[in-house]
């Protein structure tokens, strides 16, 4: 294969960051700015990383959620998170109430599965709470590049729209927020999808049940190698805080 996969690790140390400024970037996607003289030093070194957020309780319990770093400037020290607003679990209230000014602390990432090397080209497939991850990839990608997105999001209004030198081609699936954990929307979608000759990767992250079938169909239907498919369940339908990995 063109492509292989290292992993690196950072300092895991936590940060303590402010609220600049919030940002809805679709009516089901709020996008929180972070700033601090703490993100110096910050690291983030593949598009699918995770932070941990640490959310204080009305009772005083701290509780950690994972998510995606979607943007970050060392430079200007910012940090952006996006916040799929599917559920009321604690981050997404706090993102939700979280104005200028507020502190959060934040963890990570303690490491990064970082590409050497490149695919002709890449498939990402995810619902809403891997479009950061998505988003980041898209536009982190080397110019030319091939690059296909097939997104699940509850309607038009919810698909976003990326900035890249890639040669980038998007598709999205709409379906109601009740059947997230559905697989068919995107086994139908990737039915009808023609992929590129060559050698490619596959990246999925949705509710584990999809990503399970999806990773089982791009195997079997699709012959990817397992080598060249990455499947992570970035949460799991009624089970808070859930994810579940995919490893062989």
């Amino acid at each position: 294969m063109s492509f292989t996969f290292k992993r690196v690790m950072h300092e895991l140390r936590r940060r303590k960051l402010t609220v600049r400024a919030t940002q809805r970037v679709t009516p089901e996607m709020l996008r929180v700015t972070f700033a601090g003289d703490d993100l110096r030093n910050f690291t983030s070194a593949a598009p699918d990383d995770h932070i941990k957020l640490f959310i204080v309780q009305e009772n005083g319990d701290v509780v950690s959620r994972d998510y995606t770093p979607r943007r970050f400037d060392t430079g200007e020290r910012t940090l952006d998170v996006d916040f799929a607003l599917h559920d009321a679990g604690p981050a997404t209230r706090w993102a939700l109430a979280a104005k200028p000014g507020d502190t959060l602390e934040v963890g990570g990432p303690k490491g990064s599965r970082v590409m050497e090397g490149e695919p002709d080209w890449w498939l990402l497939v995810g619902d809403e709470t891997a479009l950061p991850a998505i988003g980041r990839t898209i536009e982190e990608a080397p110019a030319g590049t091939k690059v296909i997105s097939l997104a699940a999001v509850t309607s038009e209004a919810n698909e976003q729209h990326f900035e890249t030198r890639a040669q980038y081609e998007a598709h999205w699936v709409h379906r109601p927020a009740e059947r997230a954990d559905d697989p068919q929307p995107f086994l139908d979608a990737l039915a009808k999808l023609a992929l590129p000759e060559g050698d490619g990767f596959v990246w999925i992250a949705a509710e584990a049940h999809v990503t399970r079938a999806v990773r089982d169909y791009m195997r079997g239907e699709r012959k990817r190698p397992p080598s060249a498919v990455k499947a992570t369940g970035y949460w799991i339908k009624g089970r808070a805080d859930a994810s579940e990995k995919f490893e062989d």
